[in-house]
């Protein structure tokens, strides 16, 4: 018995992961009572981040130029690639602060059930960048599940004969977990006591 325009909020707000009809409804009230100039700025940062938003032509990470601050930045070390299967999981290392090195983010993770194969993901773009740029260790922080396992060894297998360490995060984050979900000292542990990949 809603009036159609709030329908249509409450639905929006649901195509959002993790809300449900509840709490789509809490939100859309909420913006009725908002400050329209607090409106204005919500419905014009969504239109700015959908339209601006897009991906770093070096890492493949978020970036609303074509070169992320990240690949952009001097002083960070070119030691040290950590490749990453979500751009988002950029975020999480960059808020602890402790590692300098630089990301690559694949376009997902090997799965043969799902058709996903090497060439599906950009491994080819990585392997370049890597002979490029000549890094000492590549970190793989992939989601700890079979899928993520089988990309970072198909990776390290064929990085065996270019004289490269490759590691991984350590013990502390759950096999099966998704990265978004892990607590930041949980995964600074992780970093700090990753391992090689044997």
């Amino acid at each position: 018995m809603l009036p159609e325009s709030i329908n249509d909020l409450i639905e929006s707000f649901k195509l959002l992961p993790g809300v449900g009809a509840k709490t789509a409804e809490r939100l859309a009230f909420s913006i009725i009572e908002m400050e329209q100039e607090n409106v204005n700025f919500f419905s014009n940062s969504l239109l700015t981040v959908k339209n601006k938003i897009k991906h770093c032509i070096i890492c493949n990470g978020l970036a609303d130029n074509d070169i992320c601050p990240i690949c952009q930045d001097k002083s960070r070390t070119n030691d040290i690639l950590c490749v990453l299967d979500d751009p988002k999981n950029v975020f999480l290392f960059e808020k602890m602060g402790i590692f300098k090195g630089k990301y690559h983010i694949l376009d997902g993770l090997i799965s043969p059930l799902e058709g996903i194969n090497p060439e599906d993901i950009g491994i080819d773009k990585l392997l370049e960048r890597i002979k490029k740029e000549n890094y000492k260790e590549i970190l793989f922080a992939l989601k700890p599940s079979i899928e993520g396992e089988t990309t970072s060894l198909y990776i390290k297998k064929i990085l065996d004969n270019n004289n490269i360490k490759t590691t991984r995060l350590a013990s502390g984050v759950p096999m099966g977990a998704d990265m978004e979900y892990i607590d930041e000292l949980t995964l600074e542990r992780a970093l700090a006591d990753r391992k090689e990949i044997e």
